[in-house]
């Protein structure tokens, strides 16, 4: 029960679509989304090949729990080998386009091998075909979704979709839902895009079954409850209230991570989104809840009519997704620009063209120090200043990097590549080739050491040592809550439901859920071996793939250079003294490969 115990396979080379059941031994072990994908995607492909070639593998997978009575129950993930890391990649989604997928009878979408031309896959009820997306090829995702819709006279098809960034591979391309939801980190987009798979539209037919009804709704019911008493914050602010906090501490990355405090974040928080000007104008129109979601921590924004982004851009006159955190610190504090109307239009491009906000961002941080340093100028940059607060600057690098055209070309090779291309690796705020979220690892060091051992690369959201970072600012400590958190996370993920929940619900309380919903006993403890083990068969696939220990590892800004204000003045981030602490916690060798022991006990020998 609640997996739907199907699997469809789509060979793009054969253009063939073959539904097969679900591995249950592998649902059982690794439970729905994140963890059975990846068991999937180390199952069918060899981790060393080419995150761009067509046997790269790609993985739409659902959680047990996705499209249920469950709050936050629409996530779904992408699971492939990422080109902007080389590692494993899997970037999590909200919206409507993960219930539908369940709906439609699957519980993954296994992607292989390549097409000779674009192509859509379209999944109505019972009927699957590969469609020709030569007519949407070299469209953006607004107008990919829209056409498609009209093709086949069904404004209820949910799409998932690529710009023309994932086209023409940008190494952190989103596959964007919605219009506006986005499986957004690592580049997944651009391996969709090497794939001529330009979109999946899907309308399901079929419900979710679960196991005890009757429990399933007491125990999802209980849960809202207890969600509602403790969610507030982010209903009425959203993530962006984060910016505030992370001033106050001194932990918010500014120009490219030289400074840990910005003189203008008041400009382009939360707050700030909720203010009305003397015209009238407010930034923030509305919150938005993703599909079963009762937090609705989404953002609907718009621009000033007159602010020089749009002015003569009628095309834009129009709401959209508002700023999230992470985007309001990559356009803003990052890049030093304090220009919410300009931020708010970059956030639209991002939607529009299909790319990570958080990577071009910091991308765009490093290209700006580049250019102060005068290792760039205008010459290189189409005439463009990128001086540090510059808002033209990050609306035109914005299109161009979607467009890819000129400096834009550039900006979408990712952090890492560029500033190796000018001959100063160190600017490059990344761990594994993927750049650094919202929070500065000299201030919150659990989260520097989640940074550093990501299987995914530096992120923000498959760990969380918040807490008891802003306790204590040594490093302390802080491998066990970091070690913990992974793996809580990676079931959560795994789950079909939101991270946005942890704060209100612990380990009992999802496998209450899950317990009541899926078959078998769950249990809080099987509920944490089962993240344990996907942490671990992530780690074995980035070994397979190349990657060592040499890998776990901050940039020297954040390990030499002290933070210069903040509660951490003075502190860099202690790495060297959590890692051995961290490898011994997880059964790890001092290389940070997996004991045998540590494989036997999680049945991944």
């Amino acid at each position: 029960m609640s997996w739907q115990g199907r699997v469809l396979r789509v060979n793009l080379t054969r253009g063939e679509v073959t539904p097969e059941p679900l591995n249950m031994e592998w649902a059982n072990d690794y439970i729905g989304e994140r963890g059975l994908g990846t068991k999937y995607l180390w199952e069918n492909m060899d981790p060393k090949v080419d995150a761009m070639s067509p046997d790269n593998v790609l993985i739409f997978a659902t959680g047990p729990l996705t499209g249920t009575n469950a709050s936050t129950s629409g996530r779904y993930a992408v699971i492939t080998k990422g080109p902007l890391t080389g590692a494993i990649a899997c970037s999590n989604s909200g919206g409507k386009f993960g219930a539908e997928l369940k709906y439609s009878g699957y519980d993954l979408l296994l992607v292989e091998g390549c097409s000779e031309k674009p192509v859509y896959l379209l999944i109505e009820g019972d009927e699957i075909s590969l469609q020709s997306a030569e007519k949407v090829w070299g469209k953006s995702v607004w107008e990919t979704d829209e056409w498609i819709k009209k093709q086949h006279h069904n404004p209820m098809l949910k799409i998932a979709t690529i710009g023309v960034a994932g086209e023409r591979g940008v190494r952190y391309a989103a596959i964007v839902n919605d219009l506006h939801r986005a499986a957004g980190r690592s580049g997944v987009g651009s391996v969709m895009g090497s794939k001529n798979l330009k979109a999946v539209a899907v309308r399901g037919t079929s419900g979710v079954k679960v196991k005890d009804p009757k429990r399933f709704m007491q125990v999802t019911n209980e849960m809202k409850n207890l969600l509602a008493k403790e969610a507030g914050g982010l209903t009425k602010y959203g993530t962006n209230a984060m910016m505030d906090t992370m001033q106050e501490f001194g932990g918010l990355p500014t120009r490219n991570f030289q400074e840990v405090q910005f003189p203008g974040y008041d400009k382009v928080d939360a707050r700030a989104m909720l203010k009305t000007d003397e015209t009238g104008h407010r930034n923030l129109i509305t919150n938005k809840a993703c599909f079963g979601c009762t937090i609705a921590c989404g953002r609907i924004a718009h621009i000033r009519k007159d602010h020089f982004t749009i002015q003569n851009r009628k095309e834009y006159w129009h709401a959209s997704g508002g700023l999230e955190y992470e985007t309001a610190f990559a356009f803003g504090p990052v890049i030093g620009v304090d220009d919410i109307d300009a931020c708010t239009f970059a956030g639209y491009l991002m939607n529009e063209h299909g790319m990570d906000p958080i990577s071009f961002g910091v991308t765009l941080a490093a290209a700006m120090e580049l250019f102060e340093m005068g290792v760039i100028t205008t010459d290189d940059t189409d005439g463009v200043p990128l001086n540090f607060g510059n808002a033209e600057a990050l609306t035109v690098m914005s299109e161009k990097t979607g467009k890819q055209e000129g400096f834009g070309q550039v900006l979408g090779m990712g952090s890492r590549l560029m500033c190796q291309k000018y001959g100063h690796p160190e600017l490059s705020m990344t761990v594994k080739g993927q750049e650094f979220a919202g929070y500065d690892s000299r201030a919150l060091q659990g989260m520097g050491l989640g940074y550093a051992t990501g299987n995914r690369g530096a992120c923000h959201l498959k760990h969380d040592t918040f807490e008891v970072d802003m306790d204590d600012q040594s490093g302390e400590g802080k491998a066990e809550p970091c070690k913990s958190s992974q793996d809580w996370t990676a079931a959560v993920d795994s789950s079909g439901l939101c991270m946005f929940t942890m704060g209100a619900w612990g380990a009992p309380e999802f496998a209450a859920q899950l317990d009541a919903g899926c078959e078998g006993e769950w249990t809080a403890e099987r509920l944490l071996e089962s993240g344990e083990r996907i942490w671990n068969l992530e780690r074995m696939f980035n070994l397979a793939a190349g990657l060592t220990c040499a890998d776990d590892t901050l940039p020297e800004r954040l390990l030499k250079d002290p933070a210069p204000s903040g509660t951490a003045k003075g502190r860099v981030n202690e790495l060297d003294k959590m890692l051995p602490e961290y490898y011994s916690l997880r059964g790890w060798s001092e290389q940070g490969e997996p004991t045998p022991q540590t494989l036997t006990r999680l049945g991944l020998d």
